[in-house]
């Protein structure tokens, strides 16, 4: 028992150790985006079910000794990977499709360890199961999910501060090399086993022996593949609006795997009641955070969407558990949730960009578990279902207008949040035609009258409630999504996330203005009046750190040489001069064309070259210097980290050694730090002490009058001092604050984001 127990410990703690390891590696290759993350969970879930169908058919298909001969074959085969450092010929081109190129990488680099770790689990709960028939193997399925939960929560506390990136690869390789010594002698030692036809009856005893039902094994995909939804959906959902930092990637994966382990410990931890009403809570919580919490302070929308995650997996995973079979179809059970699991993040990171123009999935997910836990608690008559929806009914009726007055502070706020609900209310239900909705309610109460017939204790009285609010639910959902979407001229989704262009009135004028944004972050604004289409607007005004130093950039014969990372809507083009050469770095496809299909900056720069370079802007200039071709930039402008998902991989150390190659003696560097979350002047202050250059912090706060110009925080650095030396420049430089933040130095190897939070 106790070297069964240490395998398992050992894999499950490897297997879910490396996924934070291998992101951070991979990460910055593709953007450091969430779609990296979204792609990498996508990969782990297909090699968990190619894992457990490994275990699975090995198991009914081979004889003891074959299989143990087998699985000690591939196990020695595995050690060939190590270690398992991505090389760079990995490094994306411009034009590479990333999700197939992270897919590729991330199998030259793990794939045949990664699978076996996967098929651990279930290959030795079912090796466990034949040589100890007295004993539930259940107990060993528990004890994985420790160890993974476990190795999440280590990792962005203690493994990944203390060890650098290539520590932390070696350290795992070590691990895996003890793995494959510990599931050897197992396998060895199991291959005189009893095979599985000749097992003694009372392993195999029971009415839980029976066959699964086609019913069954529907729900053993379809639960887990919603908990995988919801899990990846959450977890790009915090990313883009928080940031990319392994913490938030964990905690999703933490508290769904925490569901599995309460879940699958034993039957009593699972209360249908008490999950439904906090379901019906999450469901609360999700609507506000999606919509009037989507500027609420971070830990608050953290903890919300957490706690709406886990009450969700709890649901999936708690039925699922009620449903498990016998040990003799474990390893099928097993290979049907994985399943599950895998479709889950299929729908997510690759069905859900081409079906949607933006993120629906986590809005539908809900109400399909809301829909879900409604159906099978009716077939089965559950009174419990019906009371825990009643109790969460009470307990949301004043989540929200506490959420909705403490985000306001105004008590006028929950009369106007509960007349917009009821107009949400009145213009879905009547606006819609009234056979759809006669439709839709009819195929619910089919669903729900089939099963079962009534017993003594059950009135059909009690189907109203879980109805009605699935009703609700629904209605709340598909309003908020036409809400979102009003005033919005083009979407569009990709691996990189959502860009949205939207036209507004202009405050107490008749004309628009558009905005380009991603999530909730604006990338550029533009008004449509003529003479003021040609105004800088948001974080680069003639008077912000980038409009002063642009300007303050003398002209010279041939022009001015800029470069930009990150083109937004093109604002910045409008610095241009006739002569001068603006160079974008741009990573997304999309931007460029929405770019000039809804703004004119790029269109009407004054006679200046304009020249779009599509790929990693970090990659783009180190290929540049790869050919010997020096860009020689007056101003480089760093202007990738207003959003809240930044990529770190652009304020490394070794980053800012490529930067200044290409920068002219007298260059300055502008970094644009904007930012809700994260605190970045320390960063960039360690990065000029490292490389001794002189450096300028600008802060401007605009006029309310000035709508059209937003509050900006700029670093500019320069090797030359005399760059800093104008007047407008001295004047507007922010003075310096007692008790500054302590610099902190990034690099490829050792960067955190859990130090600059806010």
């Amino acid at each position: 028992m106790t070297l069964y127990a240490l395998t398992t410990f050992l894999s499950a703690f490897l297997l879910f150790l490396v996924q934070p390891l291998i992101g951070k590696y991979i990460l910055p290759w593709f953007g450091g985006g969430p779609g990296v993350w979204t792609t990498c969970l996508l990969f782990f879930q297909t090699l968990l079910l190619g894992g457990y169908a490994y275990a699975h058919f090995t198991s009914t298909r081979l004889k003891p000794r074959a299989q143990a001969l087998t699985h000690i074959a591939l196990l020695a085969l595995s050690l060939v990977w190590l270690p398992i450092i991505p090389g760079a010929g990995w490094k994306p081109a411009a034009g590479d499709e990333p999700t197939l190129r992270i897919f590729l990488l991330l199998t030259a680099t793990l794939g045949l360890p990664y699978l076996l770790l996967s098929a651990t689990g279930p290959l030795l709960q079912r090796w466990f199961s034949l040589t100890h028939p007295d004993k539930s193997p259940y107990r060993l399925y528990a004890l994985s999910n420790v160890a993974s939960l476990l190795a999440l929560v280590g990792y962005p506390f203690a493994i990944e501060p203390l060890f650098s990136r290539t520590a932390q690869a070696w350290g795992w390789s070590v691990g895996l090399g003890c793995f494959a010594a510990l599931c050897g002698v197992c396998a060895w030692r199991f291959r005189h086993a009893q095979p599985p036809g000749l097992a003694p009856a009372a392993a195999e005893a029971g009415p839980d022996a029976d066959q699964p039902t086609r019913g069954q094994k529907f729900l053993w995909v379809a639960l887990p593949a919603l908990a995988s939804v919801l899990l990846v959906a959450t977890t790009s959902k915090l990313c883009v609006d928080v940031a990319v930092i392994p913490f938030l990637w964990i905690l999703p994966l933490a508290l769904y795997l925490l569901s599995f382990i309460i879940c699958f410990d034993h039957a009593r931890w699972y209360s249908r009641g008490v999950f439904a009403a906090l379901l019906v809570v999450a469901g609360v919580l999700v609507w506000y955070y999606l919509s009037d919490g989507r500027h609420d302070r971070m830990a608050r929308q953290v903890c919300g969407y957490s706690v709406a995650l886990f009450a969700a997996c709890m649901i999936c995973h708690g039925e699922a558990y009620r449903l498990r079979p016998a040990a003799r179809h474990l390893t099928n059970f097993y290979l049907h949730l994985s399943l599950g699991g895998a479709l889950g993040g299929l729908c997510v990171a690759v069905l859900a960009p081409l079906v949607f123009n933006d993120h629906y999935e986590l809005q539908i997910a809900y109400w399909a578990v809301a829909l879900l836990l409604a159906v099978i608690g009716l077939r089965q008559r559950s009174r419990a279902l019906v009371l825990g929806v009643a109790v969460g009914t009470l307990a949301g009726a004043v989540a929200l207008p506490w959420c909705l007055l403490e985000n306001s502070g105004k008590t006028t706020a929950l009369l106007a949040q509960a007349s917009r609900f009821l107009s949400y209310c009145r213009t879905f239900y009547l606006g819609q035609p009234v056979w759809t909705s006669v439709v839709l309610l009819a195929l619910l109460w089919s669903l729900l009258a089939r099963g079962r017939a009534p017993t003594g204790s059950w009135r059909w009285g009690f189907a109203a409630l879980p109805t009605a609010l699935l009703a609700l639910l629904g209605t709340a959902f598909v309003v908020q999504i036409r809400e979102r979407n009003a005033d919005q001229l083009e979407s569009v989704r990709n691996f990189y996330g959502t860009l949205k262009v939207r036209r507004y009135h202009e405050p107490g004028q008749t004309s628009d203005y558009h905005v380009l944004s991603h999530g909730i972050t604006t990338h550029g604004l533009q008004r449509r009046r003529l003479l003021y289409d040609t105004w800088t607007t948001s974080y680069y005004g003639r008077k912000s750190g980038i409009g002063l130093i642009l300007q303050d950039t003398e002209p010279v014969q041939g022009g001015r040489n800029f470069g930009f990372v990150g083109l937004g809507a093109g604002t910045l083009a409008a610095y241009g001069l006739p002569g001068d050469r603006l160079r974008f770095y741009e990573i997304n496809p999309a931007v460029p064309r929405l770019a000039r299909k809804h703004f004119t900056f790029l269109s009407s720069t004054a006679a200046a070259d304009v020249q779009i370079v599509l790929g990693d802007a970090r990659l783009s200039l180190e290929n540049e210097l790869a050919h010997g071709d020096v860009q020689h930039f007056d101003v480089l402008v760093l202007d990738a980290f207003s959003s809240d998902a930044i990529p770190i991989h652009l304020l490394t150390q070794e980053a800012f050694a490529v930067y200044l190659r290409h920068l002219k003696p007298d260059g300055v560097i502008a970094v644009h730090i904007s930012n809700r979350y994260l605190n970045l002047q320390p960063v960039v202050a360690a990065l000029a002490e490292y490389f001794h250059l002189n450096l300028l912090a600008i802060s401007e706060t605009p006029e309310k009058k000035h709508w059209w110009l937003y509050s900006s925080n700029w670093v500019l650095l320069s090797r030359d001092a005399r760059r800093f030396a104008p007047a407008d420049l001295q004047k507007a430089a922010d003075k310096p604050k007692a008790g500054a933040a302590k610099p902190v130095l990034w690099t490829d190897d050792r960067a955190s984001l859990t130090g600059v939070l806010r």
